[in-house]
């Protein structure tokens, strides 16, 4: 695979340019056309060159890789079939965690952007009720727009925890954000809360939450449990009446603008851990089982802004 071996070291921009002509030998030789090529020998290259990043630089330098593939056994290009393979066998998988495919992949998205999507996972992928938006690219930092009567909530819906140790860090920049975990709700339509106010502490849902109950839920009754920024209180419910809301734990503190929030989840161990600007503060609440995924919540009238990202566990 010399024409891979020469765009991914940099030396040639365009296929045929290579200064010791071997791009130009292998195009003369197949007459510039990749299609005797087989799946099996396209898995191969899957297996060198399989980040989305690398497989658009690959597109956009030979055209043999990026031109739709006219045999009626493959309807995309060659580097549209590798990101495909890449998707569906799951090499970008994370042990303990399950990433799911968004309902929007459909129509005109390539099999290169999702996945782009999937090789950053955590994001929030999932926006509910009005006077909340991303506050920049990459969907991982929201912000409240100032809509001071709206409680509005962001989550890291395609990012499910199965099992396993899962560590997260949410950045605060403004503002008191409640931030927890929360079981996977398949019935979170973003439109249906648009003029709304959405937390997931909210009774008038109870019925619905309940209602995409499946069974990686497991058998655990904490479907959601929040650390509140503004005092470091705690809050859990399981959507039957059995709650409890702004209640102490040992090690509890307040954060604020300028802190990290660390967040880990043992699903081995069934308990969620917080950590200050890479502090441990100690468990916040034992009991868990089964699927979560993260979440953040927002009171308009906090002006709250926070990000997320997967992080490393502190050793200390």
């Amino acid at each position: 695979m010399t024409i891979l071996r020469l765009q991914r070291e940099g030396r040639s921009k365009r296929c045929g340019m290579a200064d010791d002509g071997r791009a130009e030998r292998l195009k003369s030789s197949h007459g510039g056309d990749l299609s005797r090529l087989d799946i099996d020998l396209i898995a191969q290259v899957a297996s060198f060159v399989g980040t989305s990043r690398e497989l658009l630089d690959l597109a956009l330098a030979c055209k043999s890789f990026g031109w739709r593939e006219p045999r009626a056994a493959l309807d995309w290009s060659w580097a549209e079939e590798i990101a495909r393979q890449v998707v569906l066998t799951g090499q970008n998988d994370i042990e303990g965690a399950r990433i799911t495919l968004p309902q929007y992949v459909r129509g005109t998205t390539t099999w290169l952007s999702i996945l782009y999507e999937l090789e950053r996972p955590l994001k929030f992928d999932t926006l509910l009720g009005s006077g909340i938006e991303y506050a920049g690219d990459g969907r991982t930092s929201v912000r409240t727009t100032g809509n001071n009567s709206s409680t509005c909530t962001a989550v890291a819906s395609i990012y499910v925890m199965d099992s396993g140790i899962h560590y997260a860090e949410f950045q605060i920049t403004a503002g008191y954000p409640f931030i927890g975990v929360v079981r996977p709700i398949s019935n979170l339509d973003p439109d249906r809360f648009a003029d709304s106010s959405f937390q997931f502490f909210g009774e008038r849902w109870y019925d619905d939450f309940l209602a995409a109950r499946s069974d990686e839920w497991g058998d655990g009754d904490v479907h959601a449990c929040e650390y509140v920024s503004y005092n470091g209180y705690m809050s859990w419910t399981n959507w039957e009446g059995e709650e409890d809301d702004a209640i102490e734990w040992d090690g509890m503190e307040g954060c604020k603008a300028g802190n990290t929030v660390g967040m880990l989840l043992n699903l081995d161990e069934g308990t969620l851990t917080v950590f200050k600007n890479n502090r441990r503060l100690g468990v916040m609440r034992d009991g868990f089982s089964g699927s979560y995924c993260w979440y953040a919540t927002a009171i308009g009238y906090s002006d709250s802004s926070v990000s997320i990202k997967r992080g490393e566990p502190p050793r200390a």
